[in-house]
């Protein structure tokens, strides 16, 4: 049973990759992260370094895999863990490099164990057994779904943590109007304000799959993207090449909606598409308008997931401010291993008073949910 560690997934025939992934998981197919790796966005020099765990059988098939990375830092996860480091620091423990299980720089729950149950759970524990013999302090999986908690929650010294994430669920409304009338009549005239706004500034949408933007315009998508971070004091994550390869390999997962006024752009939201999920994941504007970033980045995409009768809308990490337009909580959960007794216990203590505090946040946020009661 050969263990190999792959440093450049394009190494890898695609098609043996995507074999191992259920569906609709565009942020795992081979196309999404070679990309991420081949355009620069990580890799040498920006603390991802791929590590990629795959398990064969003795006649040479793939059974299970592992998207995994070697971390220098923090950055880029969602799952905050700095303060970890921290304490680590200020008492003499190393906690980086440390090995990272998930897709870079995507909030978005999914398959992190790929393949045969059986094989994923030996590569796993095969991976908890080497974390010493490679001076790495843990194994993180971030973002896990339902099949990957069960198998993570039955082995020894891994401790879960909860997040909560706000989704869009379409509950079979017939358009926008449709989804208004769900609402609270207070929210709904906020919500239809806040579009008049926008609309009345001049502004007008159209939407986009991969294969129909040109060059200039994904100049124009970059540069909105990272201007996001520029304005932070950043460095965007994702480099200018990312973007037209990923348009060449996967364009019919590509959604762009570009905002224009007078003709000419002035913001974008750059989405993917698969089965029943839209997933808003990057947004920029290169001038500012008075509540565009709400039009573009999740009104536009309600409006999108309602014409193609998709069931959820996932618009990215952030929070409180979708709740009052109709995006319910979801709880998320990661898993780690750490290797160091007083790190694994003190974390251990932590996350289990964290927990309460999540699931009465996300309680909370419930009942401030816009809907008409009854």
């Amino acid at each position: 049973m050969p263990i190999i560690t792959l440093a450049r997934l394009s190494d890898l025939p695609a098609s043996d990759w995507d074999a191992l992934l259920p569906k609709s998981q565009p942020f795992l197919r081979h196309a999404f992260l070679s990309t991420l790796e081949d355009s620069g966005s990580i890799g040498a020099g920006t603390g991802w370094q791929p590590a990629h765990r795959l398990f064969y059988e003795d006649a040479g098939r793939l059974l299970a895999a592992l998207p995994a990375y070697v971390k220098t830092h923090s950055y880029g996860e969602y799952v905050f863990d700095w303060a970890w480091a921290d304490a680590c620091q200020r008492a003499g423990i190393r906690y980086y490099p440390k090995l990272l299980c998930a897709v870079p720089f995507t909030p978005v729950g999914g398959a992190r164990l790929l393949g045969e149950t059986q094989a994923a759970g030996m590569l796993l524990d095969a991976l908890s057994d080497e974390l010493r013999e490679r001076g790495l302090s843990g194994l993180h999986v971030n973002f896990t779904d339902p099949a990957a908690d069960a198998l993570l929650a039955s082995r020894e010294g891994w401790l879960q943590r909860l997040g909560c994430q706000f989704h869009w669920f379409n509950r079979d409304y017939r358009d926008f109007q449709d989804f208004l009338d769900a609402l609270a009549s207070r929210k709904r005239k906020q919500l239809r304000k806040e579009r008049e706004q926008v609309a009345g500034q001049g502004i007008a949408f159209e939407w986009r799959e991969g294969h129909q933007l040109d060059e200039a315009e994904w100049d124009f998508v970059h540069a909105c993207y990272a201007n996001t971070y520029r304005v932070r004091g950043q460095a965007p994550y994702l480099t200018r090449r990312f973007f037209s390869l990923l348009a060449e390999r996967m364009p019919e997962a590509i959604r762009v909606v570009l905002a224009r006024r007078g003709g000419r752009p002035v913001a974008m939201a750059f989405s993917l598409i698969d089965g029943d999920s839209l997933y808003g994941r990057y947004w920029g504007c290169l001038a500012e308008f008075d509540r565009l970033h709400f039009e573009t980045c999740f009104y536009q995409g309600i409006e999108y997931a309602l014409a193609q009768r998709l069931g959820r809308f996932d618009a990215g990490a952030q929070g409180e401010h979708k709740l009052i337009r109709g995006f319910e909580p979801v709880i998320t959960r990661s898993w780690h291993y750490l290797l160091h007794p007083g790190l694994r216990q003190a974390v251990a203590d932590f996350l289990r008073q964290e927990e309460v505090g999540v699931l009465a946040y996300a309680d909370e946020a419930r009942g401030q949910l816009p809907f008409r009661q009854g």
